[in-house]
């Protein structure tokens, strides 16, 4: 038996590099999708399981997904596709990590008004607790003032959590803008150290 060419040994270079390539593809598409789906069910206040998701999903995207690479003579287009796709899928995941936080600490979302009216819709449905249950203060004070606790922390909570779902695309937009800045910057130094090379 002949052993294999060198020109059967580069095509199946090419098709494992390819093969590689489609599967780091298929990966970032089905982050994306995995991210489309948590916003679009997401639902009340954001927990911090969305950070822990978020995270993940931004992992397998580094892992799995190759930041795109200008190769000579391909269309410049099919690049700036691809560096568009890829830098949107890493600006929803950093915004699913950091909607909870957003939520919770006014220095990441500093909206002007937006907690002081949310702590108005939490007074008022302390309010509207104590004129729905008032007739069972007599019997029962302390889980009266459960109710109106919790029912006011709620508002609150979803006050914010529908604010910060408002505003997280702009969020997700700049960290999607950084991150195409970076994987350009990195294509072109890479591009020029293997000119220089």
């Amino acid at each position: 038996m002949s052993a294999p060419s060198s020109g059967s040994a580069g095509a199946h270079a090419a098709v494992g590099g390819t093969g590689a390539r489609a599967a780091g593809d298929a990966g970032v598409l089905g982050t994306a999708l995995g991210v489309v789906l948590a916003f679009s069910f997401a639902q009340g206040s954001w927990q911090w399981f969305s950070t822990y998701l978020g995270l993940t999903l931004l992992t397998v995207v580094l892992s799995f997904g190759r930041v795109p690479a200008r190769t000579p003579g391909a269309r410049p287009t099919g690049y700036g596709w691809s560096l568009t796709a890829y830098s949107l899928v890493v600006g929803l995941c950093v915004a699913l990590a950091l909607a909870p936080a957003m939520q919770r600490w006014s220095w990441l979302f500093p909206m002007p008004g937006t907690r002081e009216n949310c702590a108005q819709a939490g007074n008022y449905e302390i309010l509207h607790t104590q004129a729905a249950l008032g007739s069972l203060a007599g019997q029962d004070g302390d889980a009266l003032a459960y109710a109106q606790h919790e029912a006011g922390h709620q508002a609150v909570e979803d006050c914010l959590a529908a604010t910060t779902t408002l505003w997280l695309p702009l969020y997700a937009l700049g960290a999607a803008l950084l991150a195409a800045a970076g994987a350009w910057s990195w294509a072109r130094f890479r591009g020029a150290t293997e000119g220089a090379s």
